[in-house]
């Protein structure tokens, strides 16, 4: 396992329910997430040298597949509509609570990060994902803490991908498969 050298991140997936990953990989480099994609098949590097992946069946936004959950934070706060779909809370606990034991000895990928560099405003963020090139997308995405200071920061909000995991319609309060699902409470 690659992981921080003064953070337990063992104990901290496993608060969050994902217990016993076969690999945690943490705060890897553009380089060995790249190398790491590239040896599972995941992706190829173009003629301009940019690591090129196919994403799966979902390729573009769904708007229709996004929930939010609705809660007394959100009832009155929330512009509810096609593409602000509200979600059970009590859906919410479960439908977490099996992508989490998907999670169970499967590799995952870890990244602090955060967002805004106003430290004002500064939102810290953990990000987990099962493919190494999402961890990429995020290490570009989101702001880099130095070393010292992911080794210190509490995440705010965590950002769970995990595309292998299928949600079940009929019990999981999704509209297919596939789902994005932010919960304000818990975050």
């Amino acid at each position: 396992m690659q992981i921080s050298s003064v953070r337990d991140i063992l104990t901290e997936l496993k608060d969050l329910g994902i217990e016993n990953p076969a690999n945690i990989y943490y705060q890897l480099s553009p380089e060995e997430l790249i190398s790491q994609t590239i040896a599972r098949g995941q992706g190829r590097l173009t003629d301009s040298g940019a690591l090129a992946v196919n994403t799966g069946e979902f390729t573009g936004r769904s708007p229709k597949d996004k929930f939010i959950v609705k809660d007394e934070g959100t009832a009155k706060t929330v512009n509810w509509n096609d593409f602000n779909q509200p979600f059970e809370a009590a859906h919410f606990d479960k439908l977490f609570s099996k992508l989490t034991t998907y999670l169970k000895d499967k590799q995952v990928w870890v990244r602090d990060c955060y967002a805004c560099a106003d430290p004002a405003y500064r939102v810290n963020i953990r990000v987990i994902t099962e493919t190494p090139w999402a961890n990429l997308f995020a290490y570009n995405m989101f702001l880099r803490p130095s070393e010292e200071e992911a080794d210190h920061m509490d995440a705010e909000w965590t950002v769970i991908q995990a595309p292998g995991f299928f949600a079940d319609p009929k019990t999981d309060g999704t509209r297919q498969h596939n789902f994005s699902l932010v919960n304000f409470a818990k975050r």
